[in-house]
């Protein structure tokens, strides 16, 4: 597929492999390591998604899609006694990560729009779909309420941050290595 292949800038496969290590281990270890508070965690796993699809070319986005949610597992209390309810989130949230990094690739890198309307349409869909899928579970009385704003609000604000952190890292490190 084209589309994963798009890159803001071209990096050798030694440096792409080098990367995807380095997000990779960002996204398992972050929730795995510090746990709480979300936001923190969040915001790195969010930067490291989008740095990936600005940066990796083809399946090399896949651990950074994947990981976080097996860090989260991992530790198991993040959720406290509710970590249980995050096994029936796995696939959205992959799914939501994949949203994220997608958008990346389409509207920034295929289509050249600007980075922070790139980075409002990847929230509304990672988000949208991500709290569509928090409310149904809800409403099927497979999740307890307090998922809604972990999978809605919360989101919103790791991903808006977490766009503007990768936004500076992506641009330093672009004008010190091609400017």
């Amino acid at each position: 597929m084209k589309l994963l292949n798009l890159q803001d800038y071209v990096l050798t496969n030694i440096w792409q492999n080098f990367e995807m290590i380095v997000y990779s281990v960002v996204c398992f270890f972050a929730p795995l390591m510090i746990g709480h508070p979300q936001i923190v965690v969040g915001i790195l796993v969010n930067a490291a998604l989008i740095l990936a699809a600005l940066n990796l070319k083809g399946a090399k986005v896949l651990p950074v899609i994947i990981l976080p949610c097996l860090g989260v597992l991992s530790r198991g209390i993040i959720f406290g006694p509710l970590t249980i309810f995050l096994i029936y989130f796995i696939p959205f949230i992959w799914i939501s990560n994949a949203l994220l990094v997608f958008a990346f690739k389409f509207f920034k890198l295929k289509h050249k729009l600007n980075y922070f309307i790139t980075l409002f349409l990847g929230i509304v869909f990672k988000c949208s779909f991500l709290f569509a899928a928090a409310l149904i579970l809800y409403k099927l009385s497979v999740v307890p309420v307090m998922f809604l704003s972990t999978m809605g609000f919360m989101q919103i604000i790791t991903a808006a941050i977490g766009g503007i952190v990768a936004f500076g890292v992506h641009y330093s490190k672009k004008r010190m290595n091609y400017g």
